[in-house]
């Protein structure tokens, strides 16, 4: 036999209990807007080319953008087109932007932990470490939101075999670092159960624009095509679909004009899809018989 992490059965989605979210919809959306702040001259951080060496002011730069001018942007995006927003923020932007992470608040987004900065990953650290980054991280949104967060992922979608445990242990109640289903899950942990909520690690605009360098014409198409393929879909079963956006990537112009597109050609089925926040995926979930979901 294989080694396992022993934290879900295989469970096949085609012979699931049926279920519907609220209104009688089929098909759930949520849109997660990362925001992240780096090391000057230390530390991971992503890039758009061949890497320089340290201090790579041009792609500090690049990620500053996001927090400057991107988060702004998507902002105004996102009111013009009354779209809620989950929120993944790195907390070391509350002392280095707090207005910023403020306005989103201020609008009644989700924020969901996503590590101190993403300068690190949990991957790299020990269990101390971890323990440590995900309580500080924790304690900093409650101390800025007044409300512990939901929903968790880790910077650079990465773990370690403590990670689930430690989570639920800091009172999570989802996380987005499993890209196992296209339903939420419920994994087992030391501590009691912790729903995986979809999160897209495929159709994610930093891997797909940044890392895939693929076109963002093809990208966009390749969005909507998702759209159509799960709300067609959704007909047989619940399904959940996650909108990836980094303020740095999905924050340029030209993509954001892009995404327009998407998000208009998305608004004519508005009456038949479920746009909310995970933390209310998470909530409906949790009302749910045992035996309805995956791990209940």
């Amino acid at each position: 036999m294989l080694r396992t992490h022993g934290r879900y059965d295989y469970s096949a989605i085609s012979k699931r209990p049926d279920y519907s979210f609220p209104g009688g919809r089929r098909l759930a959306i949520h849109l997660s807007l990362n925001v992240e702040h780096f090391a000057f001259g230390e530390g991971l951080g992503n890039d758009y080319g061949t890497p320089h060496p340290q201090p790579n002011t041009r792609s500090y730069a690049w990620r500053d953008y996001g927090n400057r001018v991107g988060a702004w942007r998507l902002l105004e995006f996102a009111n013009d087109y009354e779209l809620p927003y989950a929120l993944l923020i790195n907390t070391e932007l509350y002392d280095y932007c707090p207005e910023m992470v403020a306005a989103f608040s201020a609008r009644g987004d989700e924020i969901v932990g996503h590590g101190r900065t993403d300068a690190e990953r949990q991957a790299d650290m020990n269990y101390e470490q971890e323990r440590t980054c995900i309580f500080e991280a924790t304690a900093a949104i409650a101390k800025h939101e007044g409300k512990k967060p939901l929903g968790w992922l880790a910077p650079y979608i990465s773990q370690t075999h403590d990670s689930l445990d430690l989570l639920k242990e800091a009172g999570y109640r989802y996380m987005m670092d499993w890209p196992l289903d296209d339903q939420p899950v419920w994994f087992r942990t030391k501590h009691g159960p912790i729903l995986s909520v979809p999160y897209a690690h495929d159709l994610n605009d930093s891997l797909e624009l940044v890392s895939r360098r693929t076109p963002s014409q093809l990208y966009y198409e390749c969005l909507i095509d998702q759209f159509e393929e799960m709300l067609r879909e959704s007909e047989r079963r619940p399904l959940v679909m996650p909108i990836v956006m980094h303020s740095f990537v999905l924050g340029q112009p030209y993509r954001l004009r892009q995404f327009r597109r998407v998000i208009e050609h998305i608004q004519k089925h508005r009456h038949r899809v479920w746009i909310t926040h995970p933390g209310e995926i998470c909530k409906f979930i949790e009302s749910l018989p045992a035996g309805t979901v995956p791990g209940s």
